[in-house]
């Protein structure tokens, strides 16, 4: 009993230091909201629920990662693009593909501007997941710029892909290398191995500044054949800075 009280005194003590000398009242029944603060509160409930996140899904190949985000969040509307012309009639075929959802459309994220088919700062979160890996080390920084026109201040880039020494690597045969850490395959598409430091340095040269950008290492095992595969991905989060985007609004340089 002796213990209650104690507890009861302190939490007495703590709301009197944060009230002052306001009038407390303790009791079971909840309190009673004047007309006006009910229809505010309605009001902003309402606001609340018809929010949307608006994502863009760049590099959507067959949408894959498109359609069961979808599925999963009536509240997201996407954004979507590809290099490959097939792959987004593919996507726009699919049963699932409905334009109050979403906006799928071709694009090299190099040349062609997204501010053609997406409002400028109205992204809230941006995925690039195995899609850099594909574009030449030169004309990266073409792709970020591209897509931090779109997102908007404050919002982040999601960022995964291989990175160095990942096993795909290690398995190129002589003759695929096209340039430091990037290579060819037999079909033509190339793909780059990224290190943490350059990845940070393409993203923040742009604009962008860090959030997370760390290594993923993980082991393939086929047991079937008795081997174990090295894994090396990079996975990283980069944001448009909201302090940029001030400066640009007022002018400051």
């Amino acid at each position: 009993m002796f213990q209650e009280n104690t507890s009861d005194n302190y939490l007495n003590s703590v709301a009197l230091i944060c009230e002052d000398d306001a009038f407390q009242k303790k009791g079971h029944s909840k309190r009673t909201l004047s007309p006006e603060e009910a229809e505010k509160l309605a009001r902003d409930q309402a606001l609340f629920e018809d929010q949307k996140l608006t994502v863009l899904e760049a590099g959507c190949g067959v949408g894959n990662c498109l359609f069961p985000l979808l599925e999963e969040d009536l509240n997201i509307f996407a954004y979507a693009c590809d290099f490959s012309p097939r792959a987004v009639e593919y996507v726009k075929k699919n049963a699932l593909y409905n334009i109050e959802r979403c906006k799928v459309f071709q694009c090299d994220l190099t040349k062609d501007d997204l501010l053609e088919n997406i409002p400028a700062d109205s992204v809230d979160v941006a995925t690039l997941i195995f899609v850099l890996s594909a574009i030449h080390p030169d004309k990266m920084h073409l792709a970020l710029q591209n897509i931090y026109k779109v997102l908007k201040p404050g919002k982040c880039v999601l960022f995964r892909d291989y990175g160095l020494y990942d096993h795909a690597m290690l398995r190129f045969k002589s003759g695929s290398k096209l340039g430091e850490n990037f290579y060819v395959r037999q079909d033509g598409t190339r793909s780059y191995f990224f290190t943490d430091e350059f990845l940070s340095h393409l993203f923040m040269a742009v604009g962008y500044e860090q959030v997370v950008n760390e290594y993923v290492l993980r082991e393939t095992v086929n047991r079937k054949e008795g081997l174990r595969v090295p894994r090396v991905f990079l996975q990283s989060k980069f944001r448009n800075p909201v302090v940029l985007q001030t400066q640009r609004y007022f002018g400051v340089k």
